[in-house]
C-alpha cells in the first residue's frame, strides 16, 4: 500500500468526531450493553434525608466490566423460556402446609385449605384510612390463581403485555431462567454500579434532580396507596423503555418492578465491610442476617424500587435503597435482569 492511500486512511480516521468523555460510551450487542469496569462508592449519600441504617456507610467498591440486560425480562422473553423448557413457577405450584410453616412464627396457625391453594402477591388496596403505611397487608392481597401468566388475577392475562416485564417470579425463578439462558443474576454491587450510569455520588440514575422523577421512572404520584395521579403516564406496569435509558444505555433501573440480585441480605453488612480500603467485586456476606426479623426465611437483596414507590412509602426510587425478598415468593411488583461475563457473550 502506498504512503499517500496510508496517509489518506490516517486522515479518516482521526478526522472522526471526538468521542464526548462526559457520557459513557455504550457499546450494545442484541439485548445487553456492556457496563465497563471501574470504582464507585456504594450507598447512601450524607444528605439523603430517606435513606436507611442499612444503606449506610459509603464504601469504595471495583467492579469488572460486565454485560447486562438493557431491560428488565419481560413476558415475551420468559415465555420463550417456558415454552422451551415447561418450566412451572412458584406461584404455579402446590402449596404444602409442612414446608411453608418452617418459614412462620412457630405459634402461626394453618389457614384453611381453600386458602392454601397456588397464587401471588397482588397490590390491591381496599383500605381507604390508612395512618399506618408500616402495615402493608392493608394493600397486598394474596390472590389465588395469580402468576406470571395471569398478572392481575385468574382472569388476567398477558395479551398484549408481551412487552412488560414478567412479574410475580421468585428467586428460584429467576435462577432457573439465568441457567436456561447462560446468565446469572448481578451482584447487589453490580447492580448498583451499573443503576448509577456512571454518574458519580448522585441520589438518582439520571442525577439529583427529584422534579425528573415523574419523566424518567415509574413510580407512584399522588397519596399512596390510595390514589395514583398517574403523573408519568402508567398506574401500574409500564412496557420497558417507556423512559430515556441512564447513561450506560440501561432502561428502568429506577422503578416499574423491583429486581432481584444474588446477593443474600444482612442488614448491618455495609458496617463490617467498610473501613476495608476499595472492596474488589464483592459478593455479598455469606448469609442472611437481619437483627430486625430473627425468625423470618432466609431473604435476598432487591434493587431498584417499584411502581408502588412513594416518598411518603420507601422512597426506593433511590440507586442506593435496598429491600428483600425470600427465595420462593414472587409479587406484582418483583422482576428481574441478567448479567454476563465479559467473554460469555
Amino acid at each position: 500500500m502506498s504512503r499517500s492511500i496510508l496517509f489518506l486512511l490516517c486522515l479518516v480516521l482521526f478526522s472522526c468526531k471526538k468521542v464526548n468523555t462526559d457520557k459513557p460510551l455504550i457499546i450494545e450487542n442484541k439485548d445487553m450493553v456492556w457496563i465497563p469496569s471501574g470504582t464507585y462508592e456504594r450507598g447512601a449519600n450524607l444528605n439523603d434525608i430517606n435513606a436507611r441504617p442499612d444503606e449506610k456507610p459509603k464504601h469504595k467498591v471495583y467492579i469488572d466490566g460486565f454485560w447486562m440486560n438493557k431491560t428488565e425480562v419481560t413476558n415475551a422473553q420468559f415465555l420463550t423460556f417456558v415454552e422451551e423448557t415447561r418450566y412451572i413457577t412458584t406461584a404455579e405450584r402446590a402449596i404444602d402446609w409442612n414446608e411453608l410453616k418452617l418459614q412462620l412464627p412457630a405459634n402461626a396457625q394453618k389457614p384453611a385449605d381453600s386458602l392454601l391453594q397456588p397464587g401471588s402477591l397482588q397490590f390491591q388496596c381496599k383500605h381507604h384510612n390508612i395512618t399506618n403505611l408500616n402495615d402493608y397487608s392493608q394493600w397486598w392481597n394474596w390472590s389465588i390463581g395469580t402468576n406470571w401468566k395471569h398478572p392481575q388475577g385468574s382472569n388476567s392475562s398477558i395479551e398484549g403485555k408481551e412487552n412488560h416485564p414478567v412479574v410475580h417470579i421468585s428467586y428460584e425463578d429467576a435462577m432457573a431462567y439465568c441457567k436456561w439462558s447462560g446468565s446469572r443474576l448481578p451482584t447487589e454491587a453490580e447492580w448498583e454500579y451499573a443503576a448509577r450510569g456512571g454518574l458519580s455520588n448522585m441520589t438518582y440514575s439520571w442525577g439529583n434532580e427529584t422534579s425528573m422523577l415523574y419523566t424518567s421512572a415509574n413510580t407512584w404520584q399522588g397519596k399512596f396507596p390510595n390514589e395514583n395521579l398517574k403523573l408519568d403516564g402508567f398506574e401500574r406496569l409500564a412496557p420497558v423503555m417507556s423512559y430515556n435509558a441512564n447513561g450506560y444505555g440501561l432502561y428502568d433501573m429506577i422503578g416499574n418492578v423491583w429486581e432481584i440480585t444474588q446477593d443474600w441480605y444482612d442488614n448491618n453488612y455495609y458496617k463490617k465491610i467498610s473501613g476495608n480500603g476499595t472492596i474488589d467485586n464483592p459478593k455479598g456476606p455469606k448469609q442472611y442476617s437481619n437483627t430486625n426479623e430473627p425468625y423470618y426465611e432466609p431473604k435476598k437483596v432487591i434493587r431498584g424500587g417499584s411502581f408502588l414507590c412513594h416518598d411518603s412509602y420507601c422512597a426506593s426510587y433511590r440507586v442506593s435503597a435496598r429491600m428483600t425478598t425470600t427465595l420462593d415468593t414472587g409479587a406484582e411488583h418483583l422482576g428481574f435482569r441478567t448479567v454476563k461475563a465479559k467473554n460469555d457473550l
